[in-house]
């Protein structure tokens, strides 16, 4: 079967996470600027190798003075990682729409090995007749397995920002011709 690459349409897509900010609120980030592509035999995602890379410069999270300090060295460290990236090593289908991607996360030059889980939208066509298809994908990592150690402690007791970062994206994939 032939191959058939996919590559992502950022202007339909987001990839986002979120932390617990003094344990009592969530803070959602996002990264404004990515890549990904898949691979597929066919149409048929259910043995897709998939690639990602965000660069680590572009974090957003609406508040300048927290995202100059996500770029620098307490923990993303832009500088001298300007890229963050998975990989993936394999799929489980769950059910008919749902399926485990497995995979290596590379931050801060560690790698690690993560589950996310996808549920697939469907595949369509858009008004100028390309095909895109659609995925929702959620996870959640420790942060400090990358080295992302940095704190603070609260003064009535717990920590500023969570161990637990929670990964959300929606994507979608043009078909390349």
């Amino acid at each position: 079967m032939k191959t058939t690459k996919w590559f992502i349409d950022p202007a339909h897509s987001e990839m986002q996470f979120k932390v617990k900010h003094m344990m009592i609120t969530t803070v959602t980030g996002t990264f404004k600027e990515f890549k990904s592509e898949v691979e597929t035999e066919g149409d048929d995602f259910s043995t897709a190798k998939v690639t990602f890379e965000a660069a680590t410069e572009s974090v957003f999270t609406n508040a300048d003075q927290r995202d100059a300090h996500l770029r620098s060295a307490d923990f993303f460290d832009a500088e001298n990682f300007p890229v963050m990236s998975f990989v993936s090593s394999h799929l489980e289908k769950t059910d008919d729409d749902t399926l485990k991607l497995m995979g290596d996360l590379t931050i801060r030059g560690v790698t690690k090995p993560v589950s996310l889980d996808v549920e697939f939208g469907g595949i369509g066509k858009d008004p100028w007749g390309n095909t895109k298809a659609g995925f929702s994908l959620n996870g959640k990592i420790n942060r400090k397995d990358w080295g992302l150690n940095w704190n603070a402690a609260l003064e009535a007791g717990g920590v500023l920002v969570s161990d637990d970062v929670r990964i959300y994206a929606e994507v979608q994939y043009a078909k390349q011709v």
